[in-house]
């Protein structure tokens, strides 16, 4: 605001009072309260974003750790539908193999047959083991092993005189057959029909 009520200054000058300059500026305080009251808007505004952040990431990761489960689950199933639908069809064939092992198991009447016809059923024996191969099926014959109750069918029991062959397998009724998995693991799909020797005691 100007004063021109002062006789002794010119008529074009213009005195500027600090009074009159304070009034027209905003209060500094005021200001400070003003910046105050924006940055904590700011603030509170920055840590909502931050909250809503956090909470969308650990949404997408739940969601990603569900689908990467459900994906897992689903393999799996998969795998025991392949493995079962196998097995399936193994035990299909594992009476083909019974009659084979059945025709084959004389040594002196299959030289004697005709050669040719010989050459055909070993043949067809050999695609039938290829089969079996091919799905990692191995025949159980375990005759001179430690009886298993998980491999192995018990029929029946002979004496015998030493200790070394008490409860072990002394003949094989019928071969047992298993599925090979990975590692060591194996799935039985016929146990073994075997006799066992028993030693008594005196």
């Amino acid at each position: 605001m100007v004063n021109k009520s002062n006789k002794d200054l010119p008529q074009d000058d213009v005195e500027i009072t600090s009074e009159n300059m304070e009034m027209t500026e905003p209060e500094l305080e005021e200001v400070e309260v003003k910046n105050d009251t924006f940055n904590n808007t700011l603030r509170d505004k920055l840590k909502t974003c931050e909250s809503e952040k956090r909470s969308l990431l650990e949404d997408a990761q739940r969601t990603k750790a569900d689908f990467l489960n459900a994906r897992r689950r689903l393999e799996e199933e998969r795998s025991r539908d392949k493995e079962r639908s196998t097995i399936e069809h193994i035990e299909a064939l594992i009476p083909l193999c019974d009659s084979f092992q059945v025709a084959m198991s004389d040594k002196e009447v299959w030289e004697k047959t005709d050669e040719n016809w010989r050459k055909g059923i070993e043949g067809i024996h050999s695609q039938l083991q290829s089969i079996l191969n091919s799905h990692k099926i191995v025949a159980l014959n375990p005759v001179g092993e430690e009886f298993n109750p998980h491999e192995h069918e018990a029929i029946s029991s002979i004496p015998v005189e030493t200790e070394k062959d008490n409860h072990k397998i002394i003949s094989v009724i019928q071969t047992g057959y298993v599925m090979k998995k990975e590692g060591t693991s194996t799935v039985i799909i016929r146990p073994a029909r075997v006799i066992i020797g028993e030693r008594k005691e005196n």
